[in-house]
């Protein structure tokens, strides 16, 4: 009965690199993230406990505990302050997910020269593009400040030495997608290597009191990419939405721990950076100095914003004779 015991704990398993989903037989393909070729075959882990160990800050009556620290800071741009709940928590981290090419790094570096101007010292971390891209893009839409600091780093080592470098009150990191620790198998993007940065910036922000602003890519339905879990670690989750073609940006609260989900930022996107929209109805309107038959005025609510709208039907000329004079009044059978 040993014997066959022992057996049983020194039989291999396997895992998904990408997920870390558990079997005990080898599969081609993994049925959680349905990734092929990621299953492995790994050692049956030991049972272990864990001892009650050193605490960090005792606990104190929850009357005591300075609620000071977690107000909100303006981002400077109005618009993404409605949709935050009033600005940026110290300690609170964002993740901003978009469509590539929607404006998203755009606006983020925009709030980076906000911040850095009221002299909070901000770092930049891009890991899509150099940072000489970065500074054309902050030249063309006025983005340069002492306290704003640039870094193009794909290796979250390398980020994390930044943060003891700089120190700042603010990151921002472009994107999730594109940071690897070596620590981790898998590549860049893959549901292991984002779980693990973002869990290693999540921890940063807690214990320096850091607000941190993350960059994420979107699948082709519109999901945010990466494992799920990461919703789930962060505080807030943003949606980025625009047409390319169109100027007009709207940023959505899907997830906020510190104030509601059902506010509608508003921006515009031009060509000298991307300015908000504090009333966005005159998008929505035709101007017109004559009425035009098929179309009519509503009013709609976002959140606590009140929009004006067009609403506009096609309509034709008809040949059909419209019967004229009132229409004949139903009457029950057997009455006069």
């Amino acid at each position: 009965m040993a014997a066959r015991t022992k057996s049983a704990k020194e039989r291999p398993s396997y895992r998904c690199t990408e997920c870390g989903w558990q079997t005990a037989k080898w599969l081609g393909r993994c049925p959680e993230c349905q990734a092929w070729g990621t299953v492995e075959e790994y050692g049956a882990p030991a049972v272990r406990t864990t001892a009650a160990g050193r605490v960090s800050t005792a606990a104190l009556p929850i009357g005591q505990v300075d609620g000071r620290q977690a107000t909100a800071r303006s981002t400077g741009v109005d618009e993404l302050d409605r949709v935050l709940g009033g600005g940026l928590v110290p300690g609170a981290v964002v993740l901003l997910a978009g469509e590539p090419g929607v404006g998203k790094s755009t606006l983020l570096l925009d709030v980076a020269a906000k911040a850095a101007s009221d002299e909070h010292r901000t770092l930049y971390v891009t890991g899509e593009e150099s940072a000489s891209q970065v500074r054309l893009r902050a030249d063309r839409i006025g983005a340069i400040d002492d306290h704003l600091y640039l870094a193009a780093e794909t290796d979250l080592s390398a980020v994390l030495g930044h943060l003891d470098a700089v120190k700042p009150s603010l990151l921002i990191l472009d994107s999730v997608q594109t940071i690897a620790s070596p620590e981790i198998d898998g590549a860049p993007g893959g549901m292991a290597q984002v779980r693990e940065v973002a869990g290693a910036l999540i921890r940063a922000s807690k214990e320096r009191g850091m607000s941190t602003l993350l960059v994420g890519h979107v699948t082709k339905d519109g999901a945010i990419a990466g494992p799920q879990l990461l919703e789930h670690l962060v505080d807030v989750v943003l949606s980025f939405e625009g047409d390319r073609h169109a100027r007009l940006r709207l940023v959505r609260g899907v997830k906020n721990r510190y104030g509601a989900t059902d506010e509608v930022g508003c921006f515009e996107l031009h060509d000298e950076g991307i300015t908000g929209l504090a009333d966005p109805s005159g998008l929505f309107l035709t101007r017109r100095d004559v009425a035009v038959p098929g179309t009519c005025l509503t009013v709609t609510l976002e959140g606590r914003r009140p929009l004006v709208a067009e609403v506009q039907s096609l309509t034709v000329d008809s040949q059909i004779p419209s019967r004229a004079g009132p229409s004949p009044v139903w009457r029950p059978p057997g009455s006069r």
